[in-house]
């Protein structure tokens, strides 16, 4: 039996508490609740206009806050997940969150950490050992780059582990095509 549809929302109450909800489970963007919120109402300009309002009542009473989700979410994917500034950007950029409060975000949340010790975070934290092959440093390299650091310090990490050069180079020139 297939999933019931939800119901349009035709009143800005209901939908109100719907976005309530939503942000009662987790923190959200306003992109991210405005799509949510588009489900439940009409596609036509009322819903349009229940989405909008819906949202500055929210912005209002300071429950949605693109800049303070920003930076809240980059200080627990560095706290926690050991990410680096790449990658919280590009999710943050996925999340519909504005370029400039992405910048502004990461710059304060990253502004003081030393990558090569965030990398050895992420590297203890994965459980990430030396290579025993090239395969397994190209693993390893691959893995720092979707984690977010950059080249210099995935590079550097490996060849502290004493992985060959023409290795590194190779992963390089990989890199720098994708």
């Amino acid at each position: 039996m297939p999933f019931k549809r939800p119901n349009k929302i035709l009143d800005e109450a209901p939908l109100y508490d719907y976005a309530i909800a939503a942000l009662g489970r987790r923190m959200r963007s306003v992109a991210e609740l405005k799509r949510l919120m588009r489900a439940r109402v009409t596609n036509d300009e009322h819903g349009t206009l229940l989405v909008e309002c819906v949202v500055a009542r929210l912005k209002e009473q300071k429950y949605l806050d693109d800049r303070n989700y920003a930076a809240s979410y980059s200080a627990y994917r560095r706290d926690n997940e050991r990410f680096g500034r790449r990658r919280v950007a590009t999710d943050l950029k996925a999340k519909g969150i504005h370029p400039e409060v992405i910048e502004k975000a990461v710059e304060e949340t990253y502004g003081d950490v030393n990558e090569m010790e965030l990398a050895r975070a992420f590297i203890r934290r994965k459980r990430l050992k030396k290579p025993a092959s090239n395969r397994d440093a190209a693993r390893t390299f691959r893995a720092l780059m979707r984690a977010g650091f950059t080249m210099a310090t995935s590079v550097k990490l490996l060849k502290n582990w004493d992985v060959e050069e023409e290795v590194l180079t190779a992963l390089q020139e990989e890199a720098t095509e994708i």
